[in-house]
């Protein structure tokens, strides 16, 4: 029995003593938990566009194309090709009213071809106001349409965006859409196609989605197409009566 005792007596003074706090592993575990929750918090989705518009449309701050190019950085050359084109785009006669939007798009698609990454405007037009009646129409009525696109579009083949070989693309593309709501023949509507095929490519460009590119080509060749049918065959019939 005296040797039993002493082995006892051994084995507790070899033993480590207590560690205080019952269930050590259990915080751990929670810690674990919470590294991984905030993981999850900080893999947050990006702002959409349509919620980046109306948070500049509503806010406090300068409603002129200059904060607008200021609020979307590299992607202000498809915002601004979008309110250049928009109004060419709709189904309805303009009379080459619209002339000016498309040749100054013209002029922006060659800044995205040389590489710029932001747009250059002269400084008495980064100050045009955008805070009109009107134009608040417009951008809300262009918002809206962007949020229902979004709602049906998801980034796709995001690879090719963004490059400098992509953004060449997108503005020679767009060269051709506005010249080809240009020569459109007046109070004929011909615009309309070429012009939205901008405005589409520019939204597939903004939302990282190829389809949406693909539809823009689509519609922005069978305008150009229908330019150069209807537009000679009228150039053609004029010539007959004269």
């Amino acid at each position: 029995m005296r040797a039993s005792d002493q082995d006892q007596a051994a084995r507790k003074r070899s033993s480590p003593p207590p560690i205080s706090g019952v269930g050590i592993l259990e915080p751990v575990e929670e810690k674990g938990h919470e590294a991984r929750s905030g993981c999850g918090d900080t893999s947050a989705q990006p702002e959409m566009v349509s919620d980046e518009l109306q948070r500049w449309l509503v806010g406090d701050g300068e409603k002129t194309l200059g904060s607008l190019i200021e609020l979307f950085g590299e992607r202000s050359f498809a915002i601004i090709f979008i309110l250049l084109l928009g109004v060419p785009a709709l189904p309805l006669p303009t009379g080459g009213a619209t002339h000016v939007f498309e040749v100054i798009a013209v002029l922006l698609a060659l800044e995205l071809i040389a590489g710029r990454k932001e747009i250059w405007l002269p400084e008495r037009w980064r100050r045009l106001e955008l805070a009109g009646d009107k134009q608040q129409r417009f951008i809300t009525a262009i918002m809206r349409a962007i949020s229902r696109l979004e709602r049906l579009s998801r980034p796709r083949l995001r690879v090719l965006f963004g490059y400098r070989v992509s953004n060449a693309a997108f503005g020679l593309l767009t060269i051709a859409g506005s010249v080809g709501a240009f020569l459109a023949p007046p109070f004929t509507g011909l615009d309309t196609l070429p012009a939205l095929g901008v405005v589409l490519l520019s939204l597939g460009v903004l939302l990282e989605d190829i389809l949406v590119v693909v539809v823009a080509l689509a519609a922005g060749a069978a305008g150009i197409t229908l330019d150069l049918v209807l537009g000679g065959a009228a150039i053609h019939a004029l010539d007959k009566l004269l």
